[in-house]
């Protein structure tokens, strides 16, 4: 049986990554998949192929730091299924490189405008169409590892990081009763173009660089995150809100 048989779901930055895994596995789990991101090429490359591999897809174009766009992107959705069940609130920008004494202030208001505001913009307008038509839902809001055990000179993405866990309990204490639930998925290190990037920036070895994000010695796959949102999304679930799933290999716990 899928697991999301006939649910509309949107997931945002799923041009690439673990956004372009999780869409691709909703659609193969039932869902009809909103494809949103603000890279129109790759975007609507993914929705198409989605089609072709007889799922059910359309790419919306979005840039969540505004206001507009996500408001468009859910009505959009609507206008195109019917209704909305599930979010994946997974957009973000590449972590910075500064410590806090040096920080950019230009990149630091960017990766804030996407990251946490972006994120709460999407919360905000997806519990407004999830409260208006009743009947419950799921969203899951992508955190990171680095909003519980923060590493130097992300000063940035850490804070950022460390909100979006925030805005997940609030979000949570607010809708429960009305059977919408909210969840984290915190990822480690995860082999993605924003990983292998945020790597080549900082000048580090994938291969000598893993066993020390990871009890298990590699990075994850985009799919074994996707796996996490599915769950979160998925009534497998139904009992679970307000809390979060790390997707680290440990390394929250640490050696």
């Amino acid at each position: 049986m899928q697991a999301l048989k006939d649910k509309v779901a949107i997931v945002t930055g799923a041009a690439m990554g673990m956004g372009e895994a999780t869409a691709r596995l909703f659609a193969r789990e039932g869902a009809k998949v909103v494809v949103a991101d603000f890279n129109d090429e790759k975007g609507e490359a993914v929705a198409a192929s989605i089609r072709e591999a007889g799922g059910e897809a359309t790419f919306v174009h979005v840039d969540i730091s505004k206001a507009d766009e996500v408001e468009a992107m859910v009505r959009a959705t609507v206008d195109a299924y019917g209704r909305l069940d599930v979010a994946i609130n997974n957009a973000a920008l590449t972590p910075d490189d500064k410590p806090v004494h040096e920080f950019d202030e230009e990149y630091w208001d960017r990766l804030m405008a996407v990251d946490l505001k972006g994120t709460a913009l999407c919360l905000k307008y997806e519990l407004r169409q999830l409260r208006a038509q009743g009947g419950g839902g799921s969203i899951v809001n992508v955190s990171s590892v680095s909003g519980f055990r923060p590493q130097p000179a992300n000063v940035a993405y850490v804070a950022a990081k460390h909100g979006v866990n925030g805005l997940t309990k609030v979000a949570a204490l607010e809708n429960g009763e009305l059977n919408i639930r909210v969840n984290t998925v915190a990822p480690g290190a995860i082999d993605t173009p924003m990983l292998r990037g945020a790597l080549e920036q900082f000048g580090l070895d994938p291969e000598t660089y893993a066993p020390q994000l990871s009890l298990l010695n590699r990075f994850a796959r985009a799919d074994e995150v996707a796996q996490a949102n599915l769950w979160l999304a998925s009534d497998l679930s139904s009992y679970v809100t307000g809390t979060v799933i790390h997707v680290d290999a440990g390394y929250v716990q640490g050696r």
